[in-house]
């Protein structure tokens, strides 16, 4: 005859369980244990007064960032028309002083006029 899973256990079954509980149990002192759950509480305790102060830290992170945010957006709108203008300005400046070089080609010695044509740093390329 098969036994089913919702059977009951043995009268026997259940000695031999309360036989390794009991031998569990005297493996660890009470002391320990209780050393233990004080440990557990203690760290609980600090790990929710560090989660208050980062919940905290955020809230005020959230609130400067919110005050910044649309300041540096309209810096950063600033700087790029700031960037736009001096494209244009730089652009002007190299067609005259080609239309210069043509009209005057004994102005600038060789060499000079690319040395001269536009000497700043490419910010736009990735760099390497």
């Amino acid at each position: 005859m098969e036994k089913s899973p919702t059977a009951v256990a043995s009268p026997e079954t259940a000695a031999a369980g309360a036989e390794v509980a009991a031998r569990f149990r005297s493996l660890v002192d009470d002391e320990d244990v209780g050393a233990i759950k004080q440990t557990q509480h203690l760290i609980l305790g600090r790990l929710q007064d560090s989660n208050a102060v980062l919940t905290h830290f955020n809230e005020y992170s959230e609130q400067c960032f919110a005050e910044v945010s649309n300041d540096f957006a309209s810096k950063t709108r600033l700087l790029k028309s700031m960037k736009a203008d001096l494209d244009h300005t730089f652009l002007k400046l190299r067609r005259m002083k080609s239309r210069l070089a043509a009209i005057y080609p004994d102005a600038f010695p060789d060499g000079a006029m690319a040395k001269t044509m536009d000497q700043r740093p490419d910010l736009e390329s990735p760099l390497d």
